[in-house]
């Protein structure tokens, strides 16, 4: 039986016909995501004053024609200082997430499949790691070694290869438990083989995922470390610290305290509602 053009059409718009169906909840997350990534990388470019330049003669001074955001609380513009802090909270939390679900995920599955000892030591040295309370961890480690770019990432980093470790051994150990997995052991295969070739193809989905709620966390831990002076140092700035050096400006209802806030929540609800509207295909653990 043929089918009509108007159904071909609906087909094609849903994404059925290539066994994926779009949301335009999560198009709309995606869209923001993008272009916070966008500005990101094209921020030095797009600013219209130089983040420390001092084009008000006011603090915390409204929105205007020249000044869109309004200025902060020395008088700076609060559009270049938002556009350049987003390098700072985009790159440093996408360099963690990515060390940290890599690190996670590749230890994780050597473990399922190697089992034994192997598996034992890595579980209960990362599972007491993850005892410790993160915010505390962070807050510990930059006090004692200082603040900087390399040692946040790290830092980050650190605190959540443990939870991405134990989601990807948790998959694994049930992958590794299947058929086709003794099938492959049977034929002499590798570990590297089993992992590469039989494991990742059918985590990958959950992985995607779990590296986006990772992500958030990560935002929202870096958000908290600059907001208690931690994080990004002057004169440099992420928008945890926008929002503490402008926290003064509350009181009135300043744009220079508010508009970071909502950069944060775009990233991270955007984040959320990718997540939650991931394709079927990108959802289903298994592979087609």
């Amino acid at each position: 039986m043929t089918m009509s053009t108007s159904e071909t059409t609906s087909r094609r718009l849903s994404g059925t016909s290539f066994g994926y169906r779009f949301n335009i909840v999560g198009a709309i997350g995606l869209a923001v995501i993008l272009a916070w990534a966008l500005v990101a990388i094209f921020a030095p470019l797009i600013i219209p004053y130089p983040v420390g330049e001092i084009v008000d003669l006011d603090y915390f001074g409204p929105m205007s024609r020249e000044l869109w955001l309004g200025s902060d609380y020395l008088g700076r513009d609060m559009l270049s200082r938002i556009l350049m802090g987003a390098r700072y909270t985009v790159g440093i939390s996408l360099a963690a997430v990515t060390i940290a679900c890599f690190s996670g995920v590749v230890l994780g599955m050597i473990a399922a499949v190697a089992g034994g000892w192997l598996d034992t030591i890595l579980s209960r040295f990362l599972d007491a790691l993850n005892s410790i309370p993160s915010k505390l961890f962070g807050l510990v480690v930059v006090a004692a070694v200082g603040s900087s770019v390399p040692v946040l990432v790290l830092t980050l980093s650190v605190i959540y290869i443990p939870g991405a470790y134990r989601f990807a051994r948790a998959l694994a150990v049930n992958i590794n438990a299947m058929d086709f997995i003794t099938v492959a052991r049977i034929r002499g295969e590798s570990t590297f083989y089993l992992i590469r070739s039989e494991i990742l193809p059918n985590i990958v989905g959950p992985v995607l995922a779990d590296l986006g709620i990772r992500f958030v966390f990560i935002v929202l831990l870096l958000s908290g470390l600059s907001f208690l002076g931690l994080g990004v140092q002057p004169p440099y700035a992420d928008w945890g610290a926008l929002v503490r050096e402008n926290i003064g400006g509350l009181p009135f209802g300043a744009p220079a305290v508010m508009f970071p806030s909502l950069a944060i929540a775009s990233l991270t609800i955007s984040v959320n509602l990718l997540i939650d509207n991931l394709p079927q295909k990108i959802r289903d653990r298994s592979v087609s």
